[in-house]
C-alpha cells in the first residue's frame, strides 16, 4: 500500500513546531493545517487566554474531540499536508509521526519572547510562562488520557523524536527530511 504524504507535528510547547511546520511546507511545497490555531481563534472568540481555554476544554471534551477530529476529517480528503497538532499523530495514525522536545527553562523563553504568541499567551516573566507551559502540559495530559485512553509522552507512538534545545531550526528540518524519505521508502 503506498503511504500518504502526511506529516504530523507535535511536541513540547515552544519546541518548535510551528517554525519546522512553515520550513517543510516551504521546502517540500506540502499544505499545512494547524490545529493550533483552529483552539487559539476559539480560545479567541471565547474572550480566553490558551491557559483559561484549556481549562474549559476539561470540563468540555466534545469541544476537545471537534478539535482533534477535524485534522482527521481534513487529512481524509489531501496528501501532501503537514499537520502542526498536538494530537496530530493520533489523529491521522497513517502520518509519518515527528515529536519535538525541548528543555522547559528553553521552552519558557522561546514562549516569553516570542511575539506571535502574546494575542493568546501573554506573559509577565519568564518564570510565568515555565508555570503556564508545565500547567498546560500535564492538563493536556490528563485530558487526553481521560478522552482518547492515549499518552502523548509514550514515545513510541511517534517515528521520530527529536530535542530542539540545541539544535538549529535548519538542522531540525534537515533531520525531520532524511528520516521522512526514508520512511517514504519502506
Amino acid at each position: 500500500m503506498k503511504k500518504k504524504h502526511i506529516i504530523t507535528i507535535t511536541g513540547d510547547h515552544a519546541s518548535g513546531q510551528g517554525t519546522l511546520t512553515d520550513f517543510l511546507s516551504q521546502e517540500l511545497g506540502y499544505e499545512i493545517y494547524r490545529n493550533g490555531q483552529y483552539a487559539r481563534k476559539l480560545a479567541l472568540d471565547m474572550g480566553m487566554s490558551i491557559v483559561e481555554f484549556q481549562t474549559y476544554l476539561n470540563e468540555h471534551p466534545e469541544l476537545d474531540r471537534k478539535i482533534e477530529k477535524s485534522a482527521t476529517e481534513y487529512a481524509s480528503s489531501h496528501d501532501n499536508l503537514i499537520i502542526d497538532a498536538k494530537l496530530g499523530w493520533y489523529a491521522v495514525p497513517d502520518s509519518f509521526k515527528v515529536y519535538l522536545k525541548v528543555d522547559i527553562d528553553t521552552a519558557a523563553r522561546r514562549a516569553f519572547h516570542d511575539e506571535k504568541r502574546k494575542s493568546s499567551e501573554n506573559y509577565e516573566s519568564i518564570e510565568q510562562a515555565k508555570e503556564k507551559i508545565l500547567y498546560r502540559y500535564h492538563e493536556e495530559n490528563r485530558r487526553w488520557f481521560e478522552t482518547y485512553g492515549i499518552r502523548r509522552e509514550d514515545m513510541s507512538n511517534y517515528d521520530l523524536v527529536l530535542d530542539t534545545t540545541y539544535l538549529t531550526p535548519e538542522k531540525v528540518k534537515e533531520e525531520v527530511k532524511e528520516k521522512y524519505f526514508k520512511w517514504l521508502e519502506n
